[in-house]
């Protein structure tokens, strides 16, 4: 059986949280390395957010990426409490796990199979520096979390 977004190899696991500083502390004592850097999820006149079909120029987030592995992080998002996936996500379920994330090609084709699969895209960008995009589909009702895509360019 060929998996629907043509691989099976998790990326990255995130995790919503109220506040990063705290939340990086404490995971970077559990992992016994340094917190890495916060940084934000860029300027809307280069990532283009949208949330729901619908430019989202104030939705932003402060995040922080752990390496736990080959090819694999665990990211920190902390909502800036301006509409979007993530705020939405903190408001109704508070901090926890959001997304399972895999780097794909061909964006809008692995958008399409999703939702014939069932999920629906609640928000889409480009990285912060435009080096690739991301898209977030809700698979919650099956998979019980969302699902982002990502795709380098």
């Amino acid at each position: 059986m060929t998996p629907l977004l043509g691989t099976n190899l998790v990326t990255q696991v995130a995790i919503i949280v109220k506040d990063i500083e705290v939340t990086k502390k404490k995971f970077a004592a559990f992992f016994g390395v340094e917190p890495p850097a916060t940084i934000t999820g860029g300027d809307f006149e280069i990532t283009g957010t949208t949330y729901m079909g619908q430019p989202a120029p104030k939705a932003g987030a402060k995040l922080a990426f752990f390496n736990v592995g080959n090819n694999m992080s665990l990211e920190l998002i902390e909502p800036n409490g301006e509409q979007s996936t993530w705020q939405d996500f903190l408001d109704e379920k508070g901090e926890g796990l959001h997304h399972i994330a895999f780097g794909i090609k061909d964006t809008d084709g692995k958008i399409a199979a999703c939702e014939q699969f069932g999920m629906t895209l609640t928000q889409r960008g480009k990285y912060g520096d435009a080096s690739g995009e991301y898209a977030y589909l809700d698979a919650t009702k099956d998979l019980k979390c969302f699902i982002e895509l990502l795709e380098s360019y």
